[in-house]
């Protein structure tokens, strides 16, 4: 995986790069950009071809937009939030194949950035349609990749344009990634823990799978956990429950008896009687869970084991909160599995974070500096660390 065609030595002077980036950004019921932490990762490619006497064409979708143009997922804020954040001429394009998009990337003069709209208004890009394909691929000299969150989809712009280019490169985002997760899964240093959380099991069943035998001890956490304590036999009262991955969930349980990994249940959560912030709530072993009340975080004796656990770690993976973080009264186990991997990491072990809800916890609490590599890609991460093949990687040249 780490060795695709990259940036290092790659001269872009008089190219036009044409580089799939992911802009896909939240924003308010005002259309202002609330995190731009993604566009900010992309930087460094972007820089590296203007900065080289190359231009560059992006392009990104931004929500589900199913093929229809809305105007509510324009991309035109990216592009006005980009121009603040380079020294460099920033255009918009007001389509993607079409009149604009051509005229404006035929005009491109070295030095100039082009953001053409979003790619998920045409309904070409998620069926990687060759007609769209080719049409993205005229736009540019060359293919660059920075966008690790795609790398898992097959689309025009992650694997159809790619058969229109001699070279398609890794951006230094994307290095970045595959450097990290390769590194994790290929030559980690033991103690390696991962830390699984989240709503359900479905989700992270081939995860699961792919890492007992490769990590020493695996930390579950999140909603998912009472889906196993209920093949457990034990009382959930009304706790989530993924009813249609318990046999899943059992299978799991089951090869974990025979596996060289480590598999560790929370001992104890809290738990409420209603799922909201002024809820009452209370602390109680999972082997007392009452009746109608729910389990919104793991408890204070399951933090103080994970932190112990992991203070021994030399490499750490974490994907998906231990609780609802969202609401302070259920966000202590998220944050102290959040300050142990920090900790941990402060004391030379290796850690990464991946996935929507961890990263946002992680930046929520400021953590985010005392982490080895805080990825950009939850479904990508997440199908990497199950031992799939990211289409988006195999598009790209190989060194």
């Amino acid at each position: 995986m780490s060795t695709k065609m990259d940036l290092t030595d790659f001269d872009p002077a008089g190219l036009k790069v044409l580089m799939r980036v992911d802009f896909n950004v939240p924003l308010d019921s005002d259309r202002n950009i609330t995190d731009d932490t993604r566009i900010r990762a992309a930087l460094p490619s972007v820089r590296k071809i203007i900065d080289g006497g190359g231009s560059v064409i992006l392009m990104s979708h931004l929500g589900r937009p199913k093929g229809i143009i809305d105007p509510a997922l324009s991309l035109r804020p990216v592009a006005d939030r980009l121009a603040e954040l380079v020294d460099a001429p920033v255009r918009f394009a007001l389509d993607t194949v079409g009149p604009d998009a051509i005229n404006q990337s035929a005009t491109l003069a070295p030095g100039e950035i082009l953001l053409l709209e979003n790619l998920r208004f045409n309904p070409g890009e998620t069926g990687n349609d060759p007609g769209f394909s080719e049409g993205l691929a005229t736009l540019g000299d060359t293919y660059v990749n920075d966008a690790f969150g795609t790398a898992h989809r097959a689309h025009s712009s992650t694997v159809g344009v790619t058969k229109h280019f001699e070279a398609c490169r890794a951006g230094f985002l994307m290095e970045k990634e595959l450097k990290f997760l390769g590194s994790l899964m290929a030559d980690s240093s033991s103690p390696f823990v991962a830390v699984l959380g989240g709503a359900k099991v479905a989700g992270k069943v081939d995860v699961i799978l792919n890492l007992l035998g490769k990590v020493d001890t695996l930390l579950l956490g999140g909603g998912m956990i009472f889906t196993f304590l209920k093949v457990h036999g034990l009382n959930i009262g009304s706790s989530l429950l993924d009813e249609d991955s318990l046999d899943v969930a059992r299978e799991i349980l089951e090869k974990s008896r025979t596996s060289s990994t480590r598999l560790v249940l929370p001992e104890d959560c809290v738990v409420a009687n209603a799922f909201a912030e002024q809820a009452d709530r209370k602390t109680c072993l999972v082997t007392d869970i009452p009746t109608d009340w729910m389990g919104l975080d793991i408890g204070p004796k399951t933090v103080s084991m994970y932190r112990e656990i992991l203070a021994g770690a030399m490499s750490v993976f974490w994907n998906g909160p231990m609780g609802v973080f969202e609401l302070p009264s259920f966000a202590h186990g998220t944050r102290g599995v959040a300050e142990a991997i920090a900790d941990v990491t402060d004391a030379g072990a290796v850690s990464v974070v991946g996935g929507g809800d961890s990263v946002a916890a992680i930046n929520q609490m400021g953590l985010a500096g005392r982490i080895s590599h805080v990825s950009t890609g939850g479904g990508a991460s997440l199908e990497f660390m199950a031992g799939r093949e990211l289409p988006g990687i195999n598009a790209l040249t190989d060194a």
